[in-house]
C-alpha cells in the first residue's frame, strides 16, 4: 500500500483499511499525541506520499470538553470522532461528508 511501516513513530494511533472503498482510516486520540492539526496533516501526507488509497483523517476525542480545548488547532479536511456520542461525527471538510480527499 505504500505505506513506510518501518517508521512506526510516525504513523497515528489506529490504522484502519477498508478494502471494500479503499479507504486508509488513519485516527489520532486526542490524548497521546494532539488532534490532527494542520501541521500533523502535512506530516501525514509527506509520511505516506507513496500511498496510493484514499486518507480519512480522524482526530478521536473522549467527550466534547476535551473537544472544545483543541477545536481551534483541527485541521481542515478532517473528521472529529467522540466517545461520548459514538454515533455521530463532526466533519471539518464542508463540502462532502466522510471520505478521501
Amino acid at each position: 500500500m505504500g505505506i513506510p511501516i518501518d517508521q512506526h513513530s510516525k504513523l497515528p494511533d489506529v490504522v484502519i483499511y477498508d478494502s471494500k472503498r479503499k479507504w486508509l482510516f488513519l485516527i489520532e486520540a486526542v490524548t497521546s499525541h494532539g488532534p490532527v492539526s494542520p501541521k500533523r496533516l502535512l506530516e501525514l501526507e509527506d509520511f505516506l506520499i507513496d500511498c496510493k488509497v484514499g486518507k480519512v483523517y480522524v482526530t478521536a476525542f473522549p467527550d466534547m470538553t476535551e473537544f472544545k480545548k483543541h477545536s481551534n488547532n483541527i485541521a481542515w479536511e478532517t473528521e472529529v470522532w467522540l466517545m461520548e456520542v459514538p454515533d455521530h461525527m463532526i466533519h471539518f471538510n464542508g463540502d462532502r461528508f466522510m471520505g478521501p480527499r
